[in-house]
């Protein structure tokens, strides 16, 4: 299980919509308990490629935001992009780009929006997909 705080996840939600038409991108951060994860930072990188299709962190900005993760005694936990046109899933590239298995891959879709939506997944060996539990408080 995940737990993020809604205010980080209308935080994420902002920064995504404020990049239209382009993906958003970022890193979280947060607290490991056994298989559970508390997100406890959100940070919101520059998209590099500048991109609706794909993004790349900008590496100074993910340095400074694992930095600061490591100054307020967090871990990271993985990361999050947005989609603006397509839905809340692991895309065949993000699936080919996703080189840690024991990160947090979370996707914010923004096809409606009215009503974004957010999941987070699990993926083993760049091709195996699971949902993980998801809450906000």
């Amino acid at each position: 299980m995940i737990t993020i705080k809604r205010s980080d996840v209308d935080k994420m939600i902002a920064h995504a919509k404020g990049c239209l038409p382009e993906e958003a991108c970022g890193l979280i951060g947060g607290t490991k308990d056994g298989a559970d994860k508390h997100i406890e930072a959100v940070y919101l990188l520059e998209n590099t490629d500048h991109s609706n299709e794909h993004f790349t962190l900008d590496p100074k900005e993910q340095l400074a935001a694992i930095k600061d993760m490591r100054s307020k005694g967090l871990v990271p936990l993985g990361n999050w992009h947005s989609h603006p046109e397509s839905p809340s899933r692991p895309s065949e590239e993000d699936k080919r780009l996703s080189y840690d298995s024991t990160a947090s891959y979370m996707i914010l879709s923004l096809m409606d929006a009215q009503k974004p939506d957010l999941n987070s997944f699990h993926v083993e060996n760049r091709r195996d997909v699971t949902k993980e539990e998801l809450v906000v408080i």
